[in-house]
């Protein structure tokens, strides 16, 4: 791969929310279906939306190879980009505000705290509201000048046979990987049951976050921040046979978490005067007083 991208290659998308209303066409909240809503209408795949979001994903299955992810963890694991207070990373993160959408105002913070105040209106354990606070801080790997296709996009395991569950997976054939006499095959690299902890996942926000926050939160919250974005198993489950029955157990915390990621999005800015206090106190609680990135 060239080590210059272009603009079209770097940001095929016209703003990361694209990748996410993708997932509300494939994965259709159950509610929004009861309410009228035909499941048809969000499978419109004739649109221009439509054509960025393909885009995209030739880029990333085309570039996502088991040495590009390889390099990127060696690069960016060693967090020695950054370090600051977590009020000044939201800050850094709202970097990322969308300017393209017509339909909200709201800024990455205020989407983060959409998602882990739905999570506390239910009741579940405080460290899950702050795994809903955090899960998409490792979009910041943007703002360090990672390609779109490296930050976001369904995850799924390289250095074996890619899934056909994988949305657009006619576009692996263009992957370096695809023809690899070891890397084709069922298991690649990897033994049968080893565990999601020895495999890896295609780069991006989720295995950053993950390891971001890996001393601070609980194995749960860890599965959640790990793996929110790795459809093709925890929706299509297409990987049971790399994964062991611990993995099997925490993907109930997976399955959980989901439904607060995909459908807490709303127009309504949440009051972060009132909200300052609680999350001020969470965040103490579990975390340093300065992360690394």
């Amino acid at each position: 791969m060239n080590s210059v991208l272009s603009q079209v290659e770097a940001a095929p998308l016209a703003s990361l929310d694209e990748w996410e209303e993708d997932l509300l066409k494939r994965y259709p909240d159950p509610e929004t279906i009861a309410q009228g809503k035909k499941t048809e209408e969000y499978r419109n795949y004739d649109t221009p939306v439509r054509d960025t979001v393909r885009e995209f994903y030739r880029l990333n299955h085309t570039y996502q190879t088991h040495d590009f992810v390889v390099e990127k963890k060696a690069n960016f694991l060693k967090f020695d980009k950054k370090e600051m207070s977590v009020w000044d990373a939201f800050q850094f993160l709202n970097q990322l505000v969308d300017d393209s959408d017509p339909d909200t105002d709201l800024d990455q913070l205020q989407h983060l705290l959409q998602t882990s105040e739905a999570i506390r209106a239910d009741g579940h354990p405080d460290w899950m509201v702050l795994a809903g606070l955090f899960h998409d801080m490792g979009k910041v790997l943007c703002l360090f000048g990672e390609p779109q296709w490296a930050v976001v996009g369904d995850t799924f395991p390289v250095g074996c046979a890619y899934s056909d569950k994988i949305v657009y997976p006619e576009y692996f054939v263009n992957n370096s990987d695809y023809n690899n006499e070891v890397y084709s095959t069922k298991y690649g690299v990897y033994e049968p049951n080893c565990g999601l902890d020895n495999v890896h996942l295609s780069w991006g926000h989720d295995e950053y976050v993950y390891h971001m926050m890996k001393d601070y939160l609980p194995e749960p919250a860890l599965y959640m921040l790990r793996y929110h974005s790795f459809y093709p198993q925890h929706k299509e489950h297409a990987y049971g046979h790399l994964m062991n029955a611990h993995d099997h157990e925490m993907f109930k915390w997976v399955d959980l978490f989901n439904p607060y990621d995909l459908y807490s999005k709303n127009p309504v800015q949440p009051n972060w005067k009132e909200l300052r206090p609680y999350y001020e106190n969470l965040v103490a609680k579990y975390l340093p007083s300065t992360i690394k990135f």
